[in-house]
């Protein structure tokens, strides 16, 4: 009878443990977990677990079908069907074990370029990464094989741990990932508003981390087009060090039939398009 009773107890001290155990969460400021970490500190079983979270529906989500990471959706995030990906993608990379940072126009709209809104979380990882739409939010994954070498930072008074790239490997990255942003007018666009943030001894370590020689001299052509001499000039020393070919300022385009492409003998950078940037 005693054994029946416990058992009684304990089944009744289950029931709703799921939502406990998200209350709990929030209280602290925590917005995802994981059903392994749910079931550890609840005793759950993994079936009930996840039955307990489904009765939550409209509390909870999925960052993606299949996967047992899961977000917590407070009455201010509702209208939007998650939190904001700052506060919980530094916790589903390290749930993956695997690198990432926030990048590209993402990271540059962190340092106040605004030059295009974007409605989408741009995050460069280490191998192919689905896309994720989570309610009205929308992250696109880009892959770095070098990923590891990218100097990163974490923005001042975040909400959590993130990884965002610095302003000079943003900048670069906007560059090597041009053809997958609209062309590198478009790059050069988002850009120029960083070199305001700019260090040169910043932009010495990211010259460092593994860019293809190509990519850091159309980056080279860019700055020196924005007008930033003394960025160019660290990226010319860099260059200076390698041995360079002759490359298209936007490959994969003609040259525009009114006009004769011309080089730039600095950079060995052939402008096959008609680029206007202004600093």
């Amino acid at each position: 009878m005693q054994n029946s009773t416990s058992h009684a107890f304990r089944e009744a001290r289950r029931r709703g443990a799921a939502g406990r155990f998200v209350e709990g969460l929030l209280a602290v400021g925590r917005v995802a977990f994981t059903q392994d970490e749910l079931v550890a500190q609840t005793g759950l079983s993994p079936i009930a677990a996840r039955n307990q979270l489904l009765r939550l529906d409209g509390l909870v989500r999925r960052v993606m079908p299949r996967q047992p990471f899961y977000l917590i959706v407070s009455p201010e995030h509702r209208a939007i069907g998650a939190p904001p990906p700052a506060w919980w993608l530094d916790d589903y990379f390290r749930w993956l074990n695997r690198p990432y940072y926030v990048a590209l126009q993402s990271a540059a709209a962190e340092y106040g370029s605004a030059a295009q809104a974007i409605q989408v979380t741009q995050v460069i990882t280490d191998r192919p990464h689905r896309d994720i739409e989570v309610g009205r939010l929308r992250l696109q994954f880009f892959v770095k094989g070098d990923i590891h070498s990218t100097p990163v930072q974490s923005p001042a008074q975040a909400q959590a741990p993130l990884n965002i790239s610095t302003p000079e490997a943003t900048a670069l990255d906007l560059v090597a990932y041009a053809n997958r942003l609209g062309g590198i007018e478009r790059a050069a666009e988002t850009l120029a508003p960083l070199l305001n943030a700019f260090t040169r001894t910043r932009l010495a370590e990211a010259l460092k981390a593994g860019v293809a020689t190509a990519h850091v001299q159309r980056f080279g052509f860019v700055l020196e087009r924005l007008g930033g001499v003394r960025f160019a000039d660290v990226v010319a020393q860099h260059l200076d060090k390698l041995r360079t070919n002759l490359v298209l300022l936007e490959p994969g385009q003609a040259a525009p039939s009114d006009r004769t492409p011309t080089v730039s003998s600095r950079w060995n950078v052939l402008a096959n398009i008609s680029v206007e940037i202004q600093p």
